[in-house]
């Protein structure tokens, strides 16, 4: 039988922590925050967890080779039920969406769960790969902006849905521009990498946080350069030692990271609580990288 743990590495469960932030800064950034914006993360959280098992079940041939102590090519999780998992997550997850958001967070959960399995599927091994990832993440913030109150701050009407995703698309592309160097690097994890890719993955970093500072704030300010901070000296070591086990580690600190970008771009749509939430989870969520990888 099939254990709770086993199931827990399939999915990379601690890694989910870096998700709801997506939603939330994409809320926050539309000035969409309200009671619905919870269930859109927990949709998300399901979304992220179906696409880490359907990557293990595209991948379990490869991973006999490479990653021989992932839970399918160990013997401990079934292929069928890895399958049966993610797709029972995705259904999960459009389902949320679309009841706690209607048509309008579905016109988004639907192309966000059809850009994951087209990733794991077809796009991961290609070129493409690293863009169909960010675009994954893009959407993921748009789900946030999807829906929202009727009325936003000060009991002013709130913007319309396609205003609503416009004013959360620059967070979108932050968000997916750090996706974009995360997965980059993560394609050289068995290999090591050449000193070109973390020199333009750390161009990147510095670039994306420079993105989430916006008007002179000090939360955002801070989250921003503690996000630079931390997964750039990790794409420092990279450059220094380009060997599998620090692109590893390169991408463990991009993935558990990112909660401070997300709480940066939330803080600085004026939600600076909130932001500070959202950027809590990546300590959290670097103790439990301790227990299961998130990579």
């Amino acid at each position: 039988m099939t254990r709770f743990a086993d199931l827990a590495e399939l999915v990379r469960a601690p890694a989910a922590l870096s998700v709801p932030g997506d939603v939330l800064s994409g809320a926050a950034a539309a000035g969409a925050l309200g009671r619905r914006t919870p269930a859109l993360a927990g949709a998300s959280v399901l979304l992220y967890w179906a696409g880490m098992a359907a990557n293990d079940w595209a991948d379990r041939r490869l991973d006999a080779v490479e990653r021989p102590e992932r839970p399918i090519p160990s013997g401990r999780v079934r292929p069928a039920t890895a399958l049966g998992v993610a797709v029972g997550l995705t259904a999960a997850g459009l389902a949320v969406a679309g009841a706690a958001g209607g048509r309008r967070a579905t016109a988004v959960a639907v192309p966000l769960a059809a850009t994951i399995w087209g990733y794991d599927l077809r796009a991961k091994n290609t070129a493409a790969g690293p863009a169909v990832m960010a675009a994954c993440r893009g959407l993921d913030v748009l789900l946030g902006a999807s829906v929202g109150p009727a009325r936003g701050r000060g009991g002013r009407e709130a913007p319309p849905g396609a205003r609503r995703l416009v004013r959360a698309l620059p967070a979108a592309l932050t968000v997916a521009a750090h996706t974009w160097t995360v997965t980059a690097l993560s394609r050289r994890e068995v290999s090591g990498a050449d000193r070109r890719l973390p020199r333009a993955t750390l161009a990147g970093t510095a670039l994306v946080a420079a993105t989430a500072l916006g008007r002179p704030d000090p939360v955002p300010v801070v989250l921003a350069a503690g996000y630079a901070g931390r997964y750039g000296a990790a794409q420092a070591r990279v450059l220094a030692d380009p060997s599998p086990a620090r692109v590893r580690a390169a991408v463990g600190a991009g993935i558990t990271g990112l909660p401070a970008l997300q709480g940066a771009l939330t803080a600085r749509a004026g939600a600076r609580l909130l932001g500070l939430a959202v950027a809590a989870a990546a300590p959290l969520g670097r103790r439990l990288a301790r227990l299961i990888s998130p990579t």
